[in-house]
């Protein structure tokens, strides 16, 4: 049986106000805390419950995973290391406070490096970025690239009032990202109105939707208005919306582009092209009958598995993923290890140095790693 070295390119922390508020700075660190209000605008702000789940559902029980349940988790699933996203902070650019964004978007990156990334080689952490302050948002993609080792940054797909990431005010963070060989990704997962998904009752409805879309927004927004002709090493990534949609996207912007390209005069080649060009990332799902198409018509040398844990699903169900995508037999043994391991140093290069760090262990787990059937 085939052995596979893995890699988990997104996984998530689960912050809690109480662990964040050890590290928020002045001038907010002296002032008194009712923990009634949350510091994030919150998940649960598009009116969908997301915190009941069956008993022994969630990973580390009501306060999430720590470093200790993350590390398990790895070892159970034959995983090498994962790369960590937020879940409160994936509606962090609803803030509207300037300052407290700043503040709070530093806090949880000093979180996420003491609480996860000090602990493990295993555990590494993408940055937070203020959007409210693109200055300021670049300097902390710097500091936490130098000085806390992280491997790339997170923006929320979603931002109050419809905002897209395409406009020439966030040219200095994609030049910043390019020169510290660092990806950008934006994640979903905040049912706003600036999506128009606020008429629907059904959570089913709004989550199937809410990831996609947001991510369609800003990618498409992005390739037309000329962000990766401007920056052609800077990497992107979409993170938790599959790649399904990829070949039908490349084909209608193409389109799009052919027709009405006039509008868009940023964007010089066909927006297929820029995608075969393996600097856009996508994160696929495991058992997308649509896999092999996007491998062969975008670029397979960019695809990505992410495990998505402790989200969407109860803890004890998560062991079937790796299986599920091993076991595909229209899927390559080549592509495969791609997804699985080339692929996320490719769009994590520091990566590397993590791998490095802990080398003696990495040897030893991987020679001593069973085989995933």
């Amino acid at each position: 049986m085939a052995q596979y070295r893995i890699i988990d390119a997104d996984g998530h922390v689960m912050e809690l106000d109480s662990e964040l508020r050890e590290f928020i700075g002045p001038p907010y660190n002296n002032l008194e805390w009712h923990q009634s209000y949350s510091f994030w605008p919150g998940l649960t702000m598009d009116g969908y419950l997301r915190s009941l789940r069956k008993p022994g559902g969630w990973a580390g029980g009501g306060t999430g995973p720590s470093a200790k349940d993350w590390l398990s988790f790895l070892d159970k699933n034959g995983i090498e290391l994962t790369v960590l996203y937020p879940t409160q902070g994936l509606t962090h650019a609803a803030i509207q406070d300037k300052d407290w964004a700043i503040c709070l978007a530093r806090a949880y990156n000093d979180w996420l490096y003491n609480k996860f990334m000090a602990v493990s080689p295993r555990l590494v952490g993408v940055a937070l970025l203020p959007v409210q302050d693109l200055a300021e948002a670049v300097k902390e993609l710097r500091r936490c690239v130098n000085e806390l080792g992280m491997v790339g940054a997170v923006l929320p797909a979603v931002a109050p009032g419809g905002r897209l990431y395409s406009g020439p005010e966030f040219y200095p963070l994609w030049e910043e990202a390019q020169k510290l060989d660092v990806p950008v990704s934006t994640h979903g997962g905040l049912s706003m109105p600036s999506l128009g998904l606020d008429c629907a009752a059904n959570f089913t409805v709004g989550h199937t939707l809410e990831h996609p879309f947001a991510q369609m927004r800003q990618f498409v927004s992005m390739m037309f208005e000329g962000v990766f002709e401007s920056f052609p090493s800077f990497r992107f990534g979409c993170i938790e919306c599959g790649v399904g949609w990829v070949p039908y996207m490349m084909d209608r912007m193409d389109e799009e582009q052919e027709r009405k390209g006039h509008y868009s005069p940023r964007c010089k080649l066909k927006p297929s092209e820029y995608i075969k060009k393996g600097n856009i990332f996508f994160a696929v799902e495991v058992e997308e009958s649509a896999l092999p198409l996007a491998a062969q018509v975008a670029n397979p040398n960019a695809l990505l598995w992410a495990s998505d844990y402790p989200h969407e699903r109860d803890q004890r169900d998560f062991s079937h993923d790796i299986p599920s995508l091993i076991n595909r037999k229209d899927v390559s043994d080549e592509l495969k290890r791609k997804i699985l391991w080339d692929n996320p140093l490719r769009f994590y290069p520091r990566l590397r140095a993590r791998i490095e760090q802990g080398a003696a262990p990495y040897a030893n787990f991987a020679r001593g790693k069973r085989a995933v059937t």
